[in-house]
Order: C-alpha cells, then structure tokens, then sequence
C-alpha cells in the first residue's frame, strides 16, 4: 500500500532538471498529488475545443474543486486511488461540453474529442507558493512551490446524491464545517443551476521544490562576492484574514468554527513555508 501512485508514462513524466537545483523533485504518488489538489483553493482546469465551436484555441478555466473516493465517502485515504470533483454552473460552456459528451442531455455522444463517450479530457492544475529563492546569481533563482497536473475526462455527475455528496465535500474543503453550518438542503432553483463534474484520474504527477538555495561551486569559493550579494530564502504563505461581517449578518460574533479554522490554517501555512525554506 505504501508509495501507491501512478506511472510514469510520456504524458506525465517530470522534466526534473537533473544536476541543477537538488530541491526540485518530481513525485508520482497519490498522497502528494491529492493533497496538493485539496489544499489549493482554486484550481485550473483545461480542454481542447469544441468541433461544433468557431474557436482554435483550447480553454481553460478556474474552477472549486477537490478529491474524493466516493462512494465510499467515509474513507479519507488520500495516499490510494481518487476522483476530483469540480463545481459550475450548469449552463457554463465546459458543462454543456460534456453533458453533450455523455449523452446526458438525451443525445449519443457526438465530440470529436470524446470517442466512444468516455467523456471531456481534460487537465487539471493546482500550485501552492512557499517562497522566492534568491541565490547568489540570477541564474540559480527559484521559488519553492508544490505542484501537480493531472489528466482524465470528466463526466456530468446525474446522480442525486452523488451531487449532494459532492457540494457538501468542495463546500468543507474550501472552509471546513460550513456546509453544516449553513442553510441547507439546496433549494431545486439552486441544485438545477449548479453543474458538478466527475473527473476519472488517469495519470499525474507533482513537481515539488522544498529547500534552500542551490549554488554553483566556483560562486561558492568567491568569498568577496558572497560578502555583498545576499542569498537566502524569502517565505511565502496564504493568510486568511479575520471574518468581516456582511451587513445583513444578524448573529453575534464569529462563529467558533470560523475563528478556529482561520487561526489553524494560517499557522500551518506559515510553519510549512519556513520549515521547507531551512532546506
């Protein structure tokens, strides 16, 4: 079970600069990759046009969305096999797409890019941002960062709890406890104008870089130089700041739920990008 993942294959391989910068690694394994997924807030999701659409150039778009094993959803195991759920409205482009794709709208499958409706490709991206690495020549600058792209095709989620399933989950992942803690059940109005997507993960890869600077030799051994040139490691994290109240709030103060949430996050935030910056 341990160091479970995907292949490497031609669509997934990680150029990993080889000899130049030891802190940058490529990763394969489904604990690195979900995690990075369900920790980045927005993710970016692209797929090629449309043969029906007057338009050459692929699309992509920022979209919620995180991963689930579904339906088993009471097993969190982000280290084996999962799909990501996305959300939309149910009128934008990419959903009517794939419902299109799947026959889902009453039609067969018909996209040229969704053969034997197996759905919409597309990619997923999510980047998390630790810090600007600054070392000794411009050459040798980095950043430290956590990053994944991953492939698959989508399907328009029918099911009416696999929906429900799915909003509750990218609403807590987003901020934890707030589906509970808010008015629902969706009303019919809302869950007809809200698109959910169920992307079948079929490769990915995570390129990583935790550490501090990667010098070359000979800059190492100039001693005057590296009197006046500062090298190091600049840290970077989300903060969350403190709840702002809308005007048509009426309750008192903000919700314990919220205020530990925001405390617990930021700290974690900031120890990850300072402890990856000591290399």
């Amino acid at each position: 079970m341990e160091n479970q993942g995907w292949d490497k294959s031609k669509v997934n391989t990680v150029n990993r600069y080889r000899g130049r910068d030891p802190f940058r690694k490529g990763k394969y394994d489904f604990q690195t990759v979900h995690t990075i997924v369900d920790e980045t807030p927005i993710l970016h999701v692209s797929f090629p046009a449309s043969a029906e659409d007057d338009n050459p150039f692929p699309t992509i778009l920022p979209m919620l969305g995180c991963t689930s094993s579904y339906p088993d959803a009471l097993r969190d195991d982000k280290s084996e096999s999962r799909i990501v759920y996305l959300h939309g409205s149910a009128s934008a482009r990419m959903m009517r797409l794939t419902k299109s794709a799947d026959g889902a709208d009453g039609s067969a499958p018909t996209s040229d890019n969704n053969e034997n409706g197996k759905g919409t490709p597309v990619c997923i991206a999510a980047t998390q941002f630790d810090g600007v690495v600054l070392a000794l020549t411009p050459f040798n600058h980095s950043c430290n960062y956590r990053s994944t792209v991953l492939f698959g095709h989508a399907h328009i989620v029918t099911d009416d709890a696999e929906r429900l399933h799915a909003m509750g989950l990218i609403t807590n992942n987003l901020v934890p406890a707030r589906w509970e803690n808010s008015r629902v059940p969706p009303t019919k109005t809302e869950l007809t104008a809200t698109g959910i997507l169920r992307v079948e993960i079929e490769s990915a890869s995570a390129k990583v870089r935790a550490g501090t600077t990667g010098e070359d030799r000979k800059d190492l051994k100039d001693e005057e130089m590296r009197g006046r040139v500062w090298n190091g490691v600049v840290p970077a994290y989300m903060q969350w700041g403190a709840p702002q109240a809308a005007p048509t709030n009426l309750t008192k103060g903000v919700p314990g739920y919220l205020e530990e949430w925001v405390e617990k996050d930021n700290k974690k935030n900031e120890r990850f990008a300072y402890d990856v910056a000591k290399g």
